[in-house]
């Protein structure tokens, strides 16, 4: 007689959803039986321009080295990462890409009987990595899509561990200014570790965003997690950081799987930290790619939620779901969001301009059908 696996699942991990991806090229065509080089994804964040030509040559060098295990200390990155971001290099933690980072923290500072703080429409994976370990999840109401922080800082108590913050929040886009992360900060009690995930933060450089690094010398219990999948092009390869005290990342260390990050991913990494000019053209292309897609929902009526990274929340007025299957026939992947509590949304990634003209010329068609 075979046992009910799910019913001897921690019970955290019972009341669990898998993580849902953006849908894939391959599959929509597989699906609708439509010619793979004629979809456009827009739907989990990607960099369109694709990977960094010096990026590239590093992982062709690394190539010939793959009967070897990577470096499990990842020193050159972290060596990198440390001269970069102004700490030392018992400062960094390297992830698995920056969920790796989040899973670290989940797994070193929550259990039964604590909880953590974050956002409502905030991640998927801060409830997945609470939920997880058994932990309890607080979910704050948002404020304008955003994170109301002074209510987040309200339903900190004596189990709290871990509070999560993003900025720029994903899905939302919304972000807050330094003021309110330094008084934040300063009331957060020395108990509990912030985690400020700035998965977006390099689209934002400029801009009227804090820099989580600034805060790091002040708040010994701040964590700032990055990730070079987003503005480094590096998503497939898997890979993100830590920052925080040599005592957090110590922590984080000892629950961390060894060889996380793999050869590849490592060498990717530490070239896309020196290509600045990489950087800079995605910067630019996101700049005129989001005015694009405002302008093209100001055509069609639509609103939208003003966002600092490199994606936008369209407000359709109306369930989202049909628009969304509707523009999956038409060749065209975004990401619904209900299952953040945002049933009437849809979250746009910029692309190409070639991308998001097709984008807007299938969601008006979409539209127009009712």
């Amino acid at each position: 007689m075979s046992g009910n696996f799910l019913a001897l699942a921690q019970p955290g991990v019972q009341q669990l959803s898998p993580y849902v991806p953006g849908k894939p090229v391959d599959e929509l065509a597989r699906e609708l039986n439509l010619d793979p080089s004629k979809i456009v994804k827009l739907a989990s964040n990607e960099n369109p321009l694709g990977p960094s030509p010096k990026v590239l040559a590093a992982i062709r060098e690394e190539l010939a080295e793959l009967t070897r295990y990577p470096d499990g200390n990842g020193f050159a990155l972290k060596s990198l990462l440390a001269d970069k971001c102004r700490v030392e290099l018992n400062q960094v933690t390297l992830g698995n890409g920056s969920n790796d980072i989040l899973e670290l923290v989940g797994r070193a500072y929550l259990a039964p009987g604590l909880n953590a703080v974050f956002s409502e429409h905030a991640f998927a994976v801060y409830p997945i990595v609470t939920q997880a370990v058994g932990a309890d999840a607080r979910v704050i109401p948002a404020k304008d899509w955003g994170h109301d922080l002074p209510a987040m800082l309200a339903a900190i108590d004596a189990q709290t561990r871990v509070v999560f913050i993003a900025n720029p929040n994903n899905p939302t886009g919304t972000w807050f200014g330094e003021q309110a992360l330094n008084e934040f900060l300063q009331d957060v009690p020395a108990h509990v570790l912030v985690v400020l995930d700035e998965a977006y933060i390099e689209y934002a450089e400029g801009s009227d965003l804090p820099d989580g690094l600034d805060f790091l010398a002040a708040y010994p219990n701040l964590l700032v997690s990055r990730t070079f999948s987003k503005a480094y092009g590096l998503a497939s390869l898997r890979v993100g950081y830590g920052l925080s005290t040599p005592v957090v990342a110590d922590v984080l260390n000892r629950v961390r799987q060894p060889f996380n990050v793999n050869s590849l991913a490592l060498a990717a990494a530490c070239a896309a930290v020196k290509d600045a000019e990489y950087l800079e053209e995605g910067r630019r292309l996101n700049e005129s790619g989001m005015l694009q897609l405002q302008e093209g929902f100001r055509e069609l009526g639509l609103g939208w939620i003003p966002s600092k990274g490199n994606f936008i929340c369209v407000d359709l007025g109306q369930v989202a779901a049909p628009v969304f299957q509707g523009l999956l026939r038409e060749g065209v992947i975004v990401r619904p969001v209900a299952n953040y509590g945002m049933p009437n949304h849809l979250r746009i990634t910029i692309g190409l301009p070639a991308e998001n003209s097709r984008f807007l010329e299938a969601l008006a068609k979409v539209l127009a059908r009712g």
